[in-house]
């Protein structure tokens, strides 16, 4: 079968969903030599970067399956995963769900004590885990058995897996987290169709332009990284699984495999845009896909210049220099981006626009009692969606404030033009709401005045019945540092930030506190301002 008759007889099939993907696209009549999945680790005695078909990935599936299954894991059992390299995370997830258990996909940056308390309050039945993170959980109370590392699962006899388990679309399918800014991450559940109600809008429609080749930078335990999973095994594309997802790491992949798209995270695209990308060969790609936060005009722009995309003339297609940039916003919990907006090198729609929301979801912008605010007014980003997560597991309390007159709250602060396009200016927690001082905003304005600033992250702080403001600054190589910006930056960041204006500092990019994902800990900032730390 064709990949665009499959497509539509995956969109018509009431019983797919994020845990049985990989069975239904076979038993629905997918070639078992087209491709799998490529991950950029060895696997199974199969060196990096070996394209997998999807037979190959299924028998892969069936081995873990058998392994896990003889040690006593049964459906609903909540299993952490806990690694660095993707094909460990990736294969584990298949493998939990085809009998009917509940992945916890950890990130492999998160602090030890950290993953031993998220561990703990998952009520884990078992933990997986890779040689290094078995070695920083020795001595730590998991309340969990630690059944063995992912790569062992491969040892498994496919021919004694279990049959496969039957999922009802409100079965519960993984559990993944947040970026964890404040201390330990919430543990975010989806279930077998909100992690595919995405995917089944998108499979009614035409496939987009460059999906069929795919760089994955995406953090690899994050809800992203398993709804691309679902979208390339049905697109029957080739995708590639960087288990790191920093810009040298990025940038040498593109050039050694050649992708049509790539999809990240903002904290990767800045960190491109730190490269000179114009002596690079980044040619093949035609897409940037960015989620989790909206990305920054200026690193943006850095990225469309470069790559390649088909546009339409008298004489016919015609590829030319220059690609799609497409921006939007999600989190874990609202299990796809909620919002799409397209850029390309004559791009003027910027300002932090995150353009529209999808067709499958509805969004509002409230205010504190949740009522619908106008046009032009910032308020709380209230989100509905089928795409939407249940709520925190083990934690309803955190689950039910994050509800507020039947919208969940993303925590992101934006407003809406009387076109219906939708602008993102700030997280909550980093704001000050009624004062209208947006942190996100102003680090934009920034950017957009200071070309020799590859960075920056602005934090406002309340201090002795006064709002203060810190700028602090990553410079592009050959800038000085002792050039005095502080006018230049007042005048950007306009009334009222402008006027609370404290100092302005030059760092590095590691002084920048950063959580497992790439967010910047502005809270962290905050009690280094008030410890009279510059950063």
């Amino acid at each position: 079968m064709n990949a665009k008759g499959l497509r539509a007889v995956l969109a018509a099939d009431p019983e797919i969903g994020a845990g049985n993907v990989l069975r239904t696209v076979l038993a629905s009549g997918a070639d078992p030599d087209g491709p799998g999945l490529i991950f950029d680790t060895e696997v199974d005695g199969r060196p990096a970067e070996h394209e997998f078909t999807l037979g190959e990935l299924d028998t892969m599936v069936d081995a873990r399956a058998a392994w896990l299954h003889a040690r006593g894991i049964r459906r609903r059992d909540p299993v952490a995963v806990w690694a660095t390299a993707a094909a460990d995370t990736v294969l584990s997830f298949l493998a939990l769900t085809r009998i009917g258990a509940i992945p916890a996909l950890m990130n492999g940056k998160m602090a030890p004590d950290i993953a031993a308390e998220f561990i703990r309050r998952l009520r884990a039945r078992g933990v997986l885990a890779d040689a290094a993170h078995t070695e920083l959980l020795s001595g730590h109370d998991l309340g969990a058995e630690l059944l063995g590392q992912p790569a062992e699962l491969g040892n498994g006899d496919p021919a004694t897996a279990p049959p496969h388990y039957r999922h009802h679309q409100d079965d519960p399918v993984v559990i993944t987290h947040t970026s964890g800014t404040t201390g330990v991450p919430k543990a975010v559940l989806h279930l077998h169709r909100t992690l595919f109600a995405s995917q089944r809008h998108l499979l009614s429609m035409p496939q987009a332009q460059g999906t069929g080749r795919v760089l994955n930078a995406l953090p690899i335990p994050h809800t992203a990284t398993v709804l691309m999973v679902s979208q390339i095994l049905c697109n029957r594309g080739k995708m590639l699984c960087l288990s790191q997802q920093d810009g040298p790491t990025v940038l040498s992949a593109i050039e050694r495999w050649h992708p049509e798209a790539v999809y990240g995270f903002a904290v990767t695209w800045a960190d491109l845009a730190r490269q000179d990308l114009s002596t690079r060969d980044v040619g093949s790609v035609r897409m940037w896909f960015n989620t989790g936060d909206c990305a920054h005009e200026t690193h943006i722009r850095r990225l469309v210049a470069v790559g390649s995309r088909e546009v339409v003339t008298r004489a016919g297609r015609k590829r030319i220099t220059g690609s799609h940039f497409i921006d939007g916003l999600g989190s874990s919990e609202m299990g796809h981006n909620g919002f799409h907006v397209t850029h390309t090198p004559d791009s003027d729609h910027y300002g932090r626009r995150i353009g529209r929301p999808y067709k499958f979801a509805e969004v509002a912008v409230l205010d504190a009692d949740g009522n619908e605010l106008p046009p032009g007014r910032v308020g709380r980003l209230g989100f509905r969606s089928p795409t939407l997560s249940p709520g925190y597991w083990n934690d309803s309390v955190t689950t039910f404030r994050s509800r507020l007159a039947g919208w969940f709250l993303t925590g992101d602060l934006v407003h809406r033009d009387e076109e219906g396009n939708y602008y993102h200016v700030d997280r909550d927690p980093d704001a000050l709401v009624g004062d209208g001082f947006y942190t996100a905003l102003s680090e934009e304005r920034i950017l957009a005045a200071c070309p020799d600033v590859l960075d920056c992250t602005v934090v406002i702080v309340p201090e002795d019945g006064r709002i203060v403001t810190d700028v602090l600054l990553e410079l592009a190589p050959g800038a000085r540092a002792d050039t005095d910006r502080t006018e230049t930056i007042r005048a950007a960041l306009g009334e009222p930030v402008g006027a609370t204006l404290h100092r302005v500092v030059a760092v590095r990019q590691e002084d920048i506190p950063l959580t497992v994902t790439g967010k910047v800990r502005k809270f962290l900032l905050r009690e280094k301002h008030l410890a009279k730390d510059p950063a």
